[in-house]
Protein backbone atom coordinates (compact mmCIF):
# COMPACT_ATOMS: atom_id res chain seq x y z
CA UNK A 1 0.00 0.00 0.00
CA UNK A 2 1.40 3.35 -0.76
CA UNK A 3 1.53 6.47 2.38
CA UNK A 4 -1.82 8.17 0.84
CA UNK A 5 -3.90 4.88 0.64
CA UNK A 6 -2.84 4.29 4.55
CA UNK A 7 -3.34 7.91 5.59
CA UNK A 8 -6.74 7.73 4.06
CA UNK A 9 -7.33 4.65 5.51
CA UNK A 10 -6.53 6.17 9.07
CA UNK A 11 -8.81 8.81 8.13
CA UNK A 12 -11.47 6.49 7.17
CA UNK A 13 -11.05 4.47 10.60
CA UNK A 14 -11.08 7.41 12.71
CA UNK A 15 -14.17 8.74 11.31
CA UNK A 16 -15.81 5.04 12.48
CA UNK A 17 -16.29 4.59 8.04
CA UNK A 18 -15.45 0.97 7.36
CA UNK A 19 -13.73 0.02 4.13
CA UNK A 20 -12.37 -2.91 3.00
CA UNK A 21 -9.03 -2.29 0.84
CA UNK A 22 -7.71 -3.99 -1.83
CA UNK A 23 -11.35 -4.88 -2.36
CA UNK A 24 -11.62 -7.62 -5.81
CA UNK A 25 -15.26 -6.19 -7.11
CA UNK A 26 -14.83 -8.40 -10.46
CA UNK A 27 -13.80 -11.66 -8.57
CA UNK A 28 -16.87 -10.90 -6.24
CA UNK A 29 -19.02 -10.36 -8.98
CA UNK A 30 -18.19 -13.65 -10.45
CA UNK A 31 -19.24 -15.75 -7.60
CA UNK A 32 -16.27 -14.65 -5.61
CA UNK A 33 -12.14 -15.83 -5.42
CA UNK A 34 -11.77 -19.56 -5.92
CA UNK A 35 -11.42 -22.45 -7.88
CA UNK A 36 -13.13 -21.09 -11.72
CA UNK A 37 -12.30 -17.93 -10.85
CA UNK A 38 -10.59 -16.97 -14.04
CA UNK A 39 -12.61 -19.09 -16.62
CA UNK A 40 -16.22 -17.15 -14.85
CA UNK A 41 -14.15 -13.71 -15.12
CA UNK A 42 -13.27 -14.53 -18.48
CA UNK A 43 -16.86 -15.81 -19.29
CA UNK A 44 -18.34 -11.90 -17.87
CA UNK A 45 -15.42 -9.90 -20.07
CA UNK A 46 -13.86 -9.14 -16.57
CA UNK A 47 -10.47 -8.92 -15.24
CA UNK A 48 -9.50 -9.35 -11.29
CA UNK A 49 -10.04 -5.81 -10.37
CA UNK A 50 -8.96 -4.45 -7.03
CA UNK A 51 -10.19 -1.02 -5.55
CA UNK A 52 -8.35 0.82 -3.46
CA UNK A 53 -10.96 0.66 -0.97
CA UNK A 54 -14.36 -0.40 -0.91
CA UNK A 55 -17.39 0.66 1.15
CA UNK A 56 -19.80 -2.31 0.48
CA UNK A 57 -22.79 -1.01 2.05
CA UNK A 58 -22.47 2.38 0.29
CA UNK A 59 -21.45 0.92 -3.21
CA UNK A 60 -19.00 3.23 -3.27
CA UNK A 61 -15.53 2.08 -4.30
CA UNK A 62 -12.42 4.46 -3.49
CA UNK A 63 -9.12 4.52 -5.48
CA UNK A 64 -6.55 6.74 -4.74
CA UNK A 65 -4.41 8.07 -8.05
CA UNK A 66 -1.08 8.53 -7.96
CA UNK A 67 1.65 9.54 -10.58
CA UNK A 68 -0.17 12.32 -11.51
CA UNK A 69 3.00 14.62 -11.46
CA UNK A 70 5.49 12.06 -12.48
CA UNK A 71 4.49 10.55 -15.32
CA UNK A 72 3.02 7.46 -13.55
CA UNK A 73 1.03 4.80 -14.91
CA UNK A 74 -2.16 6.20 -14.21
CA UNK A 75 -1.01 9.20 -16.66
CA UNK A 76 -0.12 7.52 -19.68
CA UNK A 77 -1.54 6.08 -22.06
CA UNK A 78 -1.92 2.95 -22.15
CA UNK A 79 -2.53 2.68 -17.74
CA UNK A 80 -4.83 5.19 -18.24
CA UNK A 81 -6.88 3.06 -20.95
CA UNK A 82 -6.71 0.41 -18.65
CA UNK A 83 -8.18 2.19 -15.56
CA UNK A 84 -11.23 3.65 -17.55
CA UNK A 85 -11.67 -0.34 -18.67
CA UNK A 86 -11.45 -0.70 -15.01
CA UNK A 87 -13.74 2.00 -13.73
CA UNK A 88 -16.44 1.23 -16.57
CA UNK A 89 -16.67 -2.32 -15.34
CA UNK A 90 -17.60 -1.15 -12.01
CA UNK A 91 -19.88 1.22 -12.74
CA UNK A 92 -21.66 -1.43 -15.45
CA UNK A 93 -21.64 -3.66 -12.05
CA UNK A 94 -23.40 -0.97 -10.02
CA UNK A 95 -20.31 0.68 -8.16
CA UNK A 96 -19.77 4.43 -7.82
CA UNK A 97 -16.22 4.98 -8.06
CA UNK A 98 -14.43 8.06 -6.46
CA UNK A 99 -10.76 9.02 -7.53
CA UNK A 100 -9.02 11.02 -5.49
CA UNK A 101 -5.26 12.16 -5.03
CA UNK A 102 -3.13 12.23 -2.41
CA UNK A 103 -3.39 16.05 -1.76
CA UNK A 104 -6.92 15.53 -1.46
CA UNK A 105 -6.44 13.45 1.14
CA UNK A 106 -4.10 15.20 2.87
CA UNK A 107 -6.17 18.57 3.06
CA UNK A 108 -8.91 15.95 4.15
CA UNK A 109 -11.28 17.52 1.19
CA UNK A 110 -11.11 13.21 0.23
CA UNK A 111 -13.06 12.56 3.88
CA UNK A 112 -15.12 15.14 3.45
CA UNK A 113 -16.20 14.13 -0.43
CA UNK A 114 -16.15 10.60 0.75
CA UNK A 115 -18.82 11.51 3.43
CA UNK A 116 -20.57 13.30 1.24
CA UNK A 117 -20.97 10.25 -1.37
CA UNK A 118 -21.97 8.02 1.82
CA UNK A 119 -25.20 10.33 2.68
CA UNK A 120 -26.08 10.96 -0.65
CA UNK A 121 -26.31 7.34 -1.27
CA UNK A 122 -28.20 6.97 2.21
CA UNK A 123 -30.70 9.43 0.90
CA UNK A 124 -31.92 7.61 -2.40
Amino acid sequence: MSKPEDTLALHLCAEGIEAIREYRFAAEACGGPGKGLRDRLAKAGLQDWRADFALIEHGLLIEVEGGGWTGGRHTRGAGFAADLKKYDAAARLGWRVYRCDPAMIKSGRALETIQILMQQRGAA
